[in-house]
């Protein structure tokens, strides 16, 4: 089914470590992988531009040296991984070999996006690559990571992918079909959930962990989706076992963006009944498709609905059970992206809730020294740091209250930080040494006390990002 309206998609697909090995013999799964392959051309014959995120360095390198478990020497790991990584590659490669589909490896550490020009030089090569019909295969650098620069597991990279490469649509594939209302591996009532509009406003069971070979579980899951999400870019978890249902839910979205005329998943209600080409003909569909009532399409939800849709709707052909994240309505600016997640805090500055309003209205400001509290953290100028709110007001009175007692005035202060919320990082124009100095003072005052005045902002308005939900 083709509209001419309907443009080619940036669609990138994350695979876990148990997706493609088995997770006791680290055998890989074959015939899993033959069917993502044959899924990832198609939707490439179809013009769509795609990127895999695929785990199993490790295991692989476990198989390969006859290792039977994972070790807790790091330097094992690494050069484990390095022995793995290469069968991996290899092995995407000659599978797509088979269907005349050239791939590309990409392996990146934090550290390889932390500097903005490196960051951007990554965003452009997945472009070029994506532009040649490249299919890049992107993992964290297990041989070179280590905790201080890891992106903690390929669910997060995934979604730092999806937001670097301005894609439409992230499809984490896990060993279940979705969200569940609770674990339904302990609950046989638990209820899928296909609509997150807000996820601060789950209340779910996630407490299933990642395999015994890879790093994820819900919870990263989660953690990705919001990130992809502020970026603008769909979510969806589905189950890895039946890697067809992340072209029949493509299919399936599509037909309800045309029928909507809605191109950012927003809704106008409507009963979305699937075109006979689709279940009919497509095999992916005919094969998921159940006779059940489902619930309403993410984009029959309205966006001020204040928690995750479920409103039933009958459909003779429903589309593959699965969960969809919305994205964000006014998505992240691609350089707040970065510095949100692609930096690394090296320390906290600790602001007023009056400062914290002025940087974060419409026409917002940079942040000034009067509206600084306290600095945590040694850093230097140009490097990022949290930014904590609280309140000053509060503190002031606590501080009074206990005057003279200063054993007592430090614990209360600890108490009133250790409440303060974290709504985002900065990249700042002064050291830690140099805030301490100037914070609470006017502008006009920097000069005099340093000696000299590189600006009148703490943080410049382009170099401070905020998580969504603080916007």
């Amino acid at each position: 089914m083709k509209h001419k309206d309907q443009k080619p998609l940036t669609i990138v697909i994350k695979l876990g470590t148990s997706s493609i090995c088995d997770e006791v013999t680290h055998e890989p799964r074959i015939a899993n992988m033959s069917l993502i392959v044959e899924t990832v051309v198609k939707l490439r014959r179809e013009g769509h531009r795609v990127i895999i995120v695929s785990s199993a360095a490790i295991a692989m390198g476990l198989k390969r040296l006859d290792i039977p478990k994972r070790p807790k020497h790091l330097a094992t790991v690494q050069a484990i991984a390095a022995v793995g990584q290469c069968r991996l590659i290899a092995l995407w490669d000659e599978l797509f070999r088979q269907l005349n589909q050239p791939v590309a490896q990409i392996l990146l550490t934090r550290n390889d996006i932390a500097d903005r020009a490196q960051y951007l030089n990554a965003a452009n090569t997945l472009t070029e690559l994506l532009h040649m019909g490249v299919i890049p295969i992107v993992n964290e650098n297990d041989t070179l990571s280590v905790m201080e620069i890891k992106f903690g597991d390929n669910d997060t990279l995934s979604a730092i992918t999806a937001g670097m490469a301005n894609a439409d649509y992230l499809f984490l594939m896990t060993d279940v079909d979705g969200l569940y209302t609770e674990n339904p591996r302990r609950n046989p009532d638990a209820q899928p959930i296909e609509v997150v509009t807000d996820i601060s406003q789950l209340d779910v069971d996630v407490s299933t962990g990642g395999s015994s070979v890879g790093t994820g579980g819900m919870v990263t899951k989660l953690i990705a989706a919001e990130l992809a999400t502020s970026a603008g870019v769909t979510t969806i978890i589905t189950k890895s076992s039946i890697p067809g249902n992340i072209h029949a839910i493509i299919k399936y979205l599509r037909y309800l963006r045309q029928q909507e005329g809605d191109s950012n998943d927003r809704n106008k209600t409507f009963n979305p009944t699937v075109p006979s080409d689709v279940s009919a003909s497509d095999p992916d569909v005919r094969s998921t498709a159940r006779s059940v009532t489902h619930l309403a399409s993410t984009d029959s939800v309205m966006q001020d609905s204040p928690s995750p849709s479920r409103a039933p709707c009958r459909t003779s052909s429903p589309p593959p059970r699965h969960t969809r994240f919305l994205p964000q309505s006014h998505p992240m600016r691609d350089r707040h992206f970065w510095i949100l997640h692609g930096l690394k805090s090296h320390g906290t500055v600790y602001i007023d809730t009056g400062a914290y309003k002025a940087i974060t209205r419409t026409n917002k400001a940079g942040l000034l020294p009067a509206g600084v509290v306290d600095v945590k953290g040694t850093f230097s100028a140009s490097e990022a740091v949290s930014l904590v709110v609280i309140d000053r007001k509060v503190l002031t009175e606590a501080e009074k209250e206990y005057q003279g007692d200063e054993e007592a005035k430090k614990a209360v202060r600890a108490t009133v930080f250790e409440g303060g919320e974290d709504v985002g990082k900065a990249i700042v124009n002064y050291s830690s040494v140099e805030i301490a100095r100037i914070m609470g003072l006017r502008s006009s005052e920097i000069e005099s006390l340093l000696g000299y005045s590189d600006s009148e902002y703490i943080a410049h308005r382009d170099n401070l990002a905020f998580a969504p939900k603080h916007v």
